[in-house]
């Protein structure tokens, strides 16, 4: 008797921990959770355009689970592992009164540099919804909103303008949801779609969190990877 009661508890206690897990609720794992004394933060790795600068003198995880990004100088904090289908859901916000530019790049491929090729889901300030195809990265959609232009520094780009302007006032948390499925990737602002690319690239690569000369706060990363995920180290 007392062994098969021994057996029972550590069922339940199994499947508390189960349901308790992250990654066992619905598939979602947290991307942000800690920051080491140095300022490295776990799973992430960080690139500047200035060389010395270090993770946590941009970066710096809260108290309150928020990610505070203090803009400067210019560059990214970026997975370590590699994913190609996935969900991916997250809140930022700019300071109180404080606008600016920002953005989210999903299957970041090739070296580190200022911008590397990547599909950009916009955060910049009156712009957030709209999809940048960087340094060549191809996406398409309907031609009434899509643009494709060179830029003398950042290489080919393609636009992809937003259906609506559904970001909220600086100072309030906005709630991204990004659905990239083979070449389709759709993006969703506080529960409404508001941009969906066709044709894109597939191929595994990083997510980045940028930093873009303003101050941006970040909080809630998380990702469901797809089950046809090419996702890997």
């Amino acid at each position: 008797m007392h062994r098969i009661m021994f057996a029972a508890m550590v069922v339940i206690g199994w499947m508390i921990s189960a349901e308790e897990s992250p990654a066992a609720e619905g598939g979602w794992v947290p991307l942000l959770e800690r920051q080491d004394p140095s300022g490295e933060v776990a799973g992430w790795k960080s690139f500047h355009e200035e060389a010395g600068t270090k993770t946590g003198d941009v970066w710096k995880l809260t108290d309150d689970g928020a990610v505070v990004c203090r803009g400067n100088p210019k560059g990214y904090l970026c997975t370590e592992r590699e994913y190609s289908d996935f969900v991916l859901r997250l809140k930022w916000r700019w300071p109180e009164g404080k606008p600016g530019n920002g953005g989210v790049l999903i299957r970041t491929t090739g070296n580190d540099k200022i911008w590397p090729k990547s599909l950009e889901a916009q955060i910049n300030a009156g712009g957030a919804g709209d999809f940048w195809g960087l340094d060549g990265y191809r996406l398409g959609g309907p031609t009434e909103r899509a643009r494709a232009l060179d830029h003398p520094q950042f290489g080919k780009l393609t636009n992809l303008k937003r259906t609506a302007d559904l970001e909220k006032p600086a100072g309030e948390w906005n709630f991204y949801e990004i659905h990239a499925k083979g070449g389709t990737v759709t993006l969703m602002i506080n529960g409404q779609e508001v941009n969906r690319a066709t044709g894109c690239d597939v191929r595994p690569g990083k997510i980045c969190l940028t930093s873009e000369g303003n101050e941006i706060h970040y909080r809630d990363v998380e990702i469901r990877p797809g089950t046809n995920s090419e996702e890997r180290r």
